[in-house]
């Protein structure tokens, strides 16, 4: 188990989402409350439908809830406009989901450097970043080669490297072994626990791989729309 000290990069409080209205109403997330610190590495693992995308999706910006806040490194996100929480959301958050939607036309590399570049680098600097990526993914001799010449467990750690390419400081991730089978799902996720570890990343890993939970810091669920801590 890590010290992780007191900073907290994910803070969800009082999160409410509803979906539907009149007497379809379906409640997902209910007085939801959590918190990720710096470098901590968290298992999110629930049965399909009790909210686990909901609750990603909130917590990457990428869905607003109907009541609570979230928010990321301190900052409240809960008056920000759509411009704001995009503005923030690419500077601080990184995803990784299932299936590894790279882009098919260009190399592993390229896939790597372009979010850098559209955050204004320029292109020798994104390209030192990304061999450094591959590197780290150990798959830095795939990198001239495009995601129809990779097998699933290098497509998705060229997924990871990408998500983590801008140095976010929170890494959210959908089942991203899903897809995998068991030896190549152990080999994706030793790689991504040594780029976490190594970076300082804070990440929060849905999963239904017990075994891969079990190598995080903690592991939450989710039980009638909260968040609860059920580590061992």
């Amino acid at each position: 188990m890590n010290n992780h000290g007191g900073d907290i990069v994910l803070n969800i409080s009082a999160l409410e989402r509803t979906y539907g209205e009149g007497e379809h109403t379906l409640t997902v997330l209910q007085d939801a409350n959590f918190q990720i610190q710096k470098g901590e590495m968290v298992a999110l693992v629930a049965p399909s439908g009790t909210g686990k995308s909901t609750l990603l999706h909130s917590a990457g910006l990428l869905e607003r809830p109907d009541k609570g806040d979230v928010l990321i490194n301190g900052h409240s996100t809960a008056k920000m406009d759509d411009k704001s929480r995009t503005a923030l959301r690419r500077t601080t958050i990184g995803f990784v989901y299932q299936f590894h939607h790279l882009l098919p036309e260009f190399t592993a590399e390229e896939n790597l450097m372009i979010p850098q570049m559209v955050r204004g680098r320029d292109k020798e600097t994104s390209r030192k970043r990304a061999s450094e990526l591959l590197e780290y993914m150990k798959i830095a001799p795939r990198a001239k080669h495009r995601p129809s010449e990779l097998s699933g467990g290098e497509q998705q750690r060229v997924a990871i490297a990408r998500a983590v390419a801008n140095a976010p400081s929170l890494l959210l991730a959908d089942e991203p072994t899903g897809n995998l089978d068991p030896e190549t799902s152990a080999h994706v996720f030793d790689t991504l626990n040594v780029l976490v570890r190594q970076t300082g990343l804070s990440a929060l890993i849905a999963t239904h791989n017990h075994e891969l939970a079990a190598q995080m810091d903690r592991t939450v669920t989710l039980d009638s729309g909260q968040v609860v801590d059920i580590t061992k």
